[in-house]
């Protein structure tokens, strides 16, 4: 029995010490190491860098690993003085070639800047900002311009603008030749050019566009009002970008059979109206509005009647009609938490082709309550008047309300909840909205600050801000 047992007990051993081995190759496979988060690295370059008295055309550098270019590589690619022909950039296992394709000019300081199109094989890693120096001459150019960009109608930045520099002063250049020298910004709308020429230079902002010139005034563009010579000028240059019109949408073109232009045709017989009634609620600080599917020629404000629940007419209620002759809106002053009835005959509107509404429409609905909205006060530190300051209240993107401050506070009794972006606009002219400049009149456009924090309006709540400029 013992010798049965101890075979038993054996050949249990054995069975675990199988199964305990084949979970431990599950359970740990092998590892390939850290990930490799480090960007290619340069071990050589011909010529090097620096070089003085260059006379090739070709450079070639060498890196570590195997390098990659991006796609984009003539988008990020900057070599100043702007050549005719861009060279030729190519990249193959280690190495990057530039190929120079224009004829270089004498005692010239020559600038590449790759951005950031060089990266490695396996994992994508870039090699940012990466740049190459050389002159044709016995030294380097050793002149700089640095500055910011920002967007005067919103005070934000683009970095897809280029900044320009022209030695030709006159206004038309920048509408009629390629720039002598261009670069690119960074995120926060930063820029520099380096180992400029001494001399003197004009500074503009486009588009990076095939042209690289201000040849369309719906391009966003900014000047500075005055020339700059680099040997005498170091202070940052702050530009100003605006855009004097805007680009017309192009329409829309759709393919459609027979029967869906019949059915389209028929619909657009029929003349819509529909309201901006939200959940049969109306808000107390606007307007009721009404929209039209298209354009009238007729509107006649006595066969809309805005009444109490027992159909008795009310008072003291006016309507503005848009420029667009597709909006109306009823102004009236609206109580807190009482339902109204609105009646719209269908004669009160019409086309041109005398098309009037297909039926008369009766909507029902109440007025919201003061607790549904908030109260704000604001207070502004350093704020200057003289500026003549109106507070933009934004919200998606859109102004929401603006106001024209005349103090250092601001407050609103009821103010619709939700979270709204803040802007000043410095409006020179005084008319309440922010005007573009104009390069042929020499007129820059106004400005507008962003303010970095963000004002969150709590329905029933006293919403307090002190704000420092």
């Amino acid at each position: 029995m013992k010798r049965v047992s101890a075979i038993l007990l054996a050949g249990l051993l054995a069975v675990v010490f199988v199964q305990f081995n084949t979970g431990c190759a599950n359970i740990i496979p092998p590892t390939g190491g850290p990930k490799d988060s480090l960007p290619p690295v340069l071990i050589s370059v011909l010529p090097k860098d620096s070089t003085l008295n260059f006379t090739g055309n070709k450079i070639v550098f060498t890196f570590e690993e195997y390098v990659l270019l991006d796609d984009k590589i003539n988008d990020e690619l900057v070599v100043s003085p702007n050549p005719d022909f861009m060279p030729i950039v190519e990249g193959k296992l280690k190495n990057v070639t530039v190929k120079l394709k224009d004829s270089l000019k004498p005692n010239t300081t020559y600038y590449i800047n790759f951005g950031n199109a060089i990266k490695d094989v396996n994992e994508g890693n870039k090699l940012r900002h990466f740049t190459y120096v050389f002159s044709t001459g016995k030294e380097l150019s050793s002149g700089t311009i640095s500055g910011k960009v920002t967007l005067a109608e919103t005070g934000e930045t683009d970095s897809t603008l280029l900044v320009l520099l022209y030695t030709n002063l006159t206004d038309s250049a920048v509408k009629k030749n390629k720039p002598e020298f261009f670069t690119h910004l960074d995120s926060s709308g930063h820029f520099t050019f380096k180992y400029l020429p001494k001399d003197t230079f004009a500074i503009y902002v486009v588009p990076n566009d095939y042209s690289k010139r201000y040849d369309d005034s719906t391009k966003i563009f900014a000047f500075f009002d005055t020339t700059i010579d680099v040997n005498n000028y170091k202070d940052s240059v702050q530009l100003f970008a605006y855009q004097q019109e805007k680009a017309k949408p192009k329409p829309s073109v759709s393919s459609s059979n027979n029967n869906d232009k019949k059915n389209a045709k028929e619909e657009d017989k029929r003349l819509k109206l529909s309201t901006d009634i939200d959940k049969n609620e109306q808000g107390l600080l606007t307007p009721l509005s009404m929209l039209l599917s298209r354009k009238v020629t007729v509107f006649d404000s006595a066969k809309i009647i805005l009444s109490d629940t027992n159909y008795k007419p009310l008072s003291g209620y006016s309507f503005i009609k848009d420029t667009s002759f597709k909006k109306f809106s009823l102004q009236y002053k609206w109580p807190e938490n009482e339902p109204f009835i609105l009646v719209i005959q269908k004669e009160s509107f019409a086309d041109s082709a005398g098309i009037t509404l297909s039926k008369n429409d009766t909507i029902k609905f109440v007025s919201k309550r003061e607790s549904q909205y908030g109260s704000v006060r604001l207070h502004f530190n350093n704020l200057n008047l003289d500026k003549n300051p109106v507070l933009q209240l934004m919200l998606e993107n859109k102004i929401y309300q603006s106001v024209i401050l005349t103090g250092a506070d601001w407050s609103a009794k009821l103010f619709e909840p939700g979270e709204y972006e803040l802007r000043l606009l410095y409006d020179d002219n005084k008319n309440g909205v922010w005007d573009a400049g104009n390069f042929d009149a020499r007129k820059q456009p106004e400005k507008v600050q962003r303010i970095p924090r963000k004002l969150t309006i709590k329905p029933n709540w006293d919403n307090e801000v002190d704000i420092n400029l």
